[in-house]
C-alpha cells in the first residue's frame, strides 16, 4: 500500500488518505478517514486491515498513536473498520463508539475491547469540540448506518454519502453531485425508494459548512443546499416506484 496522504479539510479535522488504484471498474476509489483533533481525539473510519500500516504512519505524523481516545465509523464494514483491531492495539486506552444498534448486533463480539453504546443525537464531548451521532439506517446501506456531526466547525462526517470514484482533490468547493450519482450506478450499493432522498434532505437541517466524504473529495460550502441538490437529483436520475414518488410529491407539497 503506498503512503497515505494528510490534509486539513476543516479547523483541526484531518483527512488521512489511501489509493486503490483500478478498483472500481478500472478507476480510483479512494479510502478516506478523518481524525479530529480534541483533548480526545476521534478517528472516523479505520480503513482496510490492509491499509494499517500506511493510515498509522500517516496518523503518526499528526499525534502519536497512542493518543487517540475514540474510534467511530459509518456502518460495519471492511473499508470502514477493517483496521478497528489494529488500531485498538496501538492505542490502549481508545474505545469504539458506535450508535446502540451496531453494537449489540456486530460490534460488541467484532471489537477486541467493549464499545461505547450511543443513544440517536447523543453527544460525545472530546473536550474542546463535540460529535453528535446520527442514525440513517440503510442509509446508503446497512441497517446500522450512521453519520457524525462535528458542531464547532460544522462538519458532517459523511461516511458512503457523496461517495465519488476516482482520485480528485481533498477538498472541492463544487458540490460532488453528479459524481455521486455516478459511483452509485457504478456501485448500485443504496437501497431503492424514499430513504436516501430523506435522509438527506433530514441531514440538510444540520446546514453543515464541510462535508467529510468517505470516498472522493471532500466539501467546503453550502452543505445544506448540497445534500438538497443531491436528493433532488436523486429522485429525478433514480426513479422511485410509482407510490413513493406520490407519497414524495404530496409531502412537498
Amino acid at each position: 500500500m503506498a503512503e497515505s496522504s494528510v490534509d486539513e479539510v476543516a479547523d483541526g479535522i484531518y483527512r488521512i488518505s489511501s489509493r486503490l488504484p483500478g478498483a472500481v471498474d478500472g478507476r480510483d476509489l479512494t479510502i478516506n478517514v478523518f481524525l479530529l483533533m480534541a483533548d480526545e481525539p476521534l478517528l472516523f473510519h479505520t480503513g482496510l486491515r490492509a491499509c494499517l500500516r500506511a493510515t498509522a504512519a500517516a496518523l503518526g505524523r499528526l499525534l502519536p498513536l497512542s493518543r487517540l481516545r475514540w474510534l467511530s465509523f459509518g456502518h460495519v464494514e471492511a473499508d470502514e473498520c477493517g483496521a478497528m483491531n489494529g488500531l485498538l492495539a496501538a492505542a490502549p486506552h481508545a474505545e469504539v463508539a458506535f450508535n446502540a444498534r451496531g453494537c449489540w448486533m456486530s460490534l460488541r463480539d467484532m471489537a477486541d475491547r467493549p464499545p461505547r453504546a450511543l443513544a440517536p443525537r447523543e453527544a460525545l464531548d472530546l473536550g474542546g469540540r463535540r460529535v453528535v451521532v446520527v442514525p440513517t439506517p440503510h442509509v446508503p446501506h446497512n441497517v446500522e448506518s450512521q453519520v457524525l456531526y462535528e458542531e464547532t466547525t460544522g462538519t458532517l462526517l459523511c461516511g458512503d454519502l457523496f461517495a465519488q470514484l476516482g482520485d480528485g482533490p481533498a477538498v472541492t468547493r463544487s458540490a460532488p453531485v453528479a459524481e455521486a450519482l455516478a459511483a452509485e450506478s457504478a456501485l448500485a450499493w443504496s437501497p431503492p425508494g424514499e430513504a436516501v432522498p430523506r435522509a438527506l434532505e433530514s441531514l440538510a437541517g444540520l446546514e453543515p459548512r464541510t462535508l467529510a466524504i468517505m470516498h472522493g473529495s471532500s466539501f467546503e460550502g453550502d452543505g445544506g443546499r448540497a445534500l438538497r441538490e443531491l436528493a433532488a437529483a436523486w429522485r429525478d436520475r433514480l426513479p422511485l416506484p410509482t407510490g413513493e414518488r406520490e407519497a414524495a410529491g404530496q409531502l412537498a407539497g
